[in-house]
């Protein structure tokens, strides 16, 4: 961004770009101005003290009930973590296998009620599918959950800050005192709709509050705490 003229940025992430965007929360904080993220992968403070880290009964309830709707449906990432190459050759062999696993995804991490197409057109699905294809990248994608398994991703807080756009159908919901005690919080929105491909399912919801979060950065004082 430097070399680019920018002196200070502001960073946006989710999925694998969330990682990506804390990182540099971290480690250039003299010119990222703040980091917005709607992914956020926190577990308990450690030395909070406090049973459950300080969640709040609600907050705990949601996140279980997160958790269980999605427990069958993490064996992906544990053969993207341990034979990604076996998987990603299979996929790049086979169209119809790529977006049946695509697809998927797209299905299970949305707010689409059990029907895809609620959340997401074919051509939006097709277009994703066809990214892969005619690149031939889903096997470096699978292998990004081997590397990642084995470099750590261990963090320090991150001063720099920072947005939770909270989708309630994400991944994962952490109570916002265990993003506190990693982030310098700022910003805490609450999404009506939407999942994890947020940009993508809910543009309009997506973009406003990340418009939100950066207008205040633009001004001396910095943003105001929510």
């Amino acid at each position: 961004m430097q070399r680019l003229g920018y002196e200070q940025y502001v960073a946006q992430g989710g999925d694998w770009g969330a990682a990506v965007t804390a990182w540099l929360g971290e480690h250039d904080a003299d010119h990222v101005a703040g980091i917005h993220l709607n992914f956020a992968i926190v577990g308990p403070p450690a030395d909070s003290g406090e049973p459950n880290g300080g969640a709040t009964a609600e907050e705990l309830q949601r996140m279980r009930e997160r958790d269980r709707e999605l427990q069958d449906h993490w064996a992906y990432s544990q053969i993207h973590g341990t034979r990604p190459q076996t998987l990603g050759y299979g996929l790049n062999d086979s169209p119809a296998g790529l977006a049946a696993g695509i697809t998927d995804k797209f299905r299970v991490w949305s707010d689409c009620h059990g029907n895809i197409e609620n959340s997401f057109t074919k051509d939006d699905l097709l277009t994703n599918v066809m990214v892969y294809w005619v690149t031939e990248t889903i096997t470096s994608s699978t292998r990004l959950y081997y590397e990642s398994r084995r470099h750590s991703w261990v963090r320090g807080r991150v001063e720099v800050p920072k947005d939770v756009a909270v989708f309630p159908k994400e991944l994962r919901l952490p109570p916002r005192r265990w993003v506190e005690a990693r982030y310098n919080l700022k910003h805490w929105s609450e999404m009506p709709r939407g999942g994890h491909f947020a940009a993508m399912e809910e543009p309009d919801l997506f973009v406003t509050d990340l418009r939100n979060f950066c207008r205040p950065l633009r001004q001396p004082d910095g943003p105001s705490t929510d």
